[in-house]
């Protein structure tokens, strides 16, 4: 197991079932931060927070959508 892998291994189960954690999974793959945080909330809404966690998914979607657009900073 790599130094990466052992650090990540120890969050909450709602994220170790995968059989790579959202948070190991963006930084291997470079994700950058908006779309990781899609793939957080995405995961864990069934065991976390629900309707909540998919409203702060959409939140950075529509963020995304936004630059995207050129209506960003």
């Amino acid at each position: 197991m790599d130094k990466l892998t052992a650090l990540t291994t120890h969050g909450p189960k709602y994220y170790t079932k995968f059989a790579i954690e959202p948070a190991e999974f963006s930084i291997r793959n470079r994700i950058p931060f908006a779309e990781g945080c899609v793939i957080k909330y995405v995961c864990r809404w069934r065991e976390k927070g629900g309707l909540e966690d998919l409203r702060k998914a959409k939140h950075y979607i529509d963020m995304l959508i936004v630059e995207e657009n050129g209506n960003g900073c």
